[in-house]
């Protein structure tokens, strides 16, 4: 397998605190590759060093097979969305884009023709003669978005791209990344977990600095086998007690917080021979039932392995 980027042994220190702790990570090319981790975790930091925004204390990186990162090596090929970017707001929405696609090595006509088609990606191509400052943070964040992709980078790291906008942009803006799996390789940080499972491919878990787990998405929601009950939101809770009384080869759990009731069966059988048993004992409890899932979810699997 070819890998767009390899870390290893990658720390970060800022005085006494180290924010990377020694990470070791490899991401495949082409893939959509999903950062998971609390505040702190160093996702941010990680995303800097290797774009060219902080170096790091110690370790190896190589990206793009061309080593760590290096401008003239690495310009135009490697590009960033910061968490909390900001533009000057006195600068026209198409002239910052051209600005940064000649910064990126674009001659003049190749920069404007740039800045249009990432415009028109993300539907800002109406507003490309406005004031930055004119803008809403929604469509602010949009643009940030569309720098990212400027001409044909292969490395794209994107911080919190989902951040701000409303439902229908963050649709628009998961299937614009969709669009560039194989093509591209993109590396995004989100705390919205049900957002990232939409889209990514691989996904990388990371605690205090360090990588706890990474593997493929697909991977990591099937082990075992895990059905989801999901409840209408009307519906009373569950008695936990009882049918885990009445189903003692598994593990039952329930979160109120998106009123899904877990099962886990690490021993033999099928989906449908424990929804034939499962399912009629959970309705005598009172429930109603809107849905049931096979497979786990990533905030499941992130919860469980972070602690």
């Amino acid at each position: 397998m070819k890998y767009a980027l390899e870390i290893q042994g990658l720390v970060k220190k800022y005085g006494k605190f180290n924010a990377l702790n020694g990470l070791n990570m490899t991401i495949p090319v082409g893939s959509i590759f999903g950062l998971v981790g609390a505040n702190g975790a160093g996702k941010t930091t990680f995303m800097s060093i290797c774009s060219g925004l902080v170096k790091p204390t110690t370790g190896r990186i190589d990206i793009l097979e061309r080593g760590p990162f290096d401008i003239d090596v690495h310009s135009g090929l490697v590009t960033i969305l910061p968490q909390d970017s900001g533009l000057p707001h006195y600068t026209k929405v198409e002239a910052i884009l051209q600005y940064y696609g000649r910064l990126a090595g674009l001659s003049s006509r190749e920069a404007l023709r740039a800045s249009h088609a990432a415009l028109d990606a993300v539907n800002l191509y109406d507003r490309r003669k406005s004031l930055i400052r004119s803008l809403s943070h929604g469509m602010l964040r949009r643009l940030t978005v569309a720098q990212a992709f400027l001409g044909d980078p292969q490395l794209i790291f994107l911080d919190e791209p989902m951040s701000g906008l409303d439902p229908r942009e963050v649709y628009n803006l998961r299937e614009f990344i969709r669009s560039h799996r194989g093509k591209k390789t993109i590396v995004v940080s989100s705390h919205i977990l049900s957002e990232l499972q939409q889209f990514c491919d691989h996904v990388a878990f990371m605690k205090t600095g360090r990588l706890m787990e990474q593997a493929p998405l697909e991977d990591i929601l099937s082990r075992g086998l895990t059905l989801r009950y999901q409840l209408s939101p009307s519906s009373p809770d569950p008695n936990v007690d009882k049918l885990t009384q009445n189903f003692q080869a598994y593990r039952i759990e329930f979160h109120s917080s998106n009123r899904q009731l877990i099962l886990t069966a690490d021993g033999a059988g099928t989906a449908a021979d424990i929804n034939k048993m499962f399912i009629p004992a959970l309705l005598n409890t009172g429930v109603r039932l809107d849905q049931v899932l096979l497979g786990s979810d990533l905030e499941t699997e992130y919860l469980e392995a972070s602690g």
